[in-house]
């Protein structure tokens, strides 16, 4: 968990740096393309306002991913290098504390899945499977074979 102890920024502020396992932020990511298996790194800073807490910094995670297109796996990292959070202490929208200590792993875990890509594709460019020459086509496709109607329009000059 990424927790600090509010009697802490009673001083000064805190940084917070390290790595945080997968297991712990518990992802229910159901998405048979993407996997995140490594842990999150993180670099914050953690200051306090007058009643509230004011946590920026970096979150970096790199996904083991297959392409939509072509199933080649690949990697892709999800970077928040400006990330902020706000945490206020008063009003109906304040941040619960624990014996003095705030985990900001659940405001993580919901900004990082955000940033999860969709659609993972190795490059935007990739144009899928490679077709196989000499590979018969089944029956039911051979409507695809005829020139659609739009052919014949194109060739038009107006």
């Amino acid at each position: 968990m990424i927790k600090f102890n509010l009697r802490q920024l009673e001083e000064h502020e805190i940084r917070l740096k390290g790595e945080l396992p997968v297991a712990e932020l518990d992802w229910d990511v159901r998405d048979e393309l993407i996997r995140a298996e490594k842990p999150l790194r993180y670099d914050l800073e953690v200051e306090s306002m007058h009643d509230a807490i004011l946590v920026q910094g970096s979150l970096r995670l790199t996904l083991d991913c297959e392409c939509i297109r072509c199933l080649k796996a690949f990697k892709h990292e999800v970077a928040l290098t400006d990330w902020a959070l706000h945490l206020p202490l008063e009003g109906e929208d304040k941040v619960s504390i624990e014996n003095d200590s705030i985990d900001l792993t659940p405001f993580v875990r919901e900004d990082m899945l955000i940033e999860f890509p969709q659609h993972p594709l190795c490059k935007p460019e990739c144009a899928g499977l490679k077709k196989k020459s000499g590979v018969r086509k089944p029956d039911g496709l051979k409507e695809l074979d005829k020139p659609s109607a739009w052919t014949e329009l194109d060739k038009l000059k107006l």
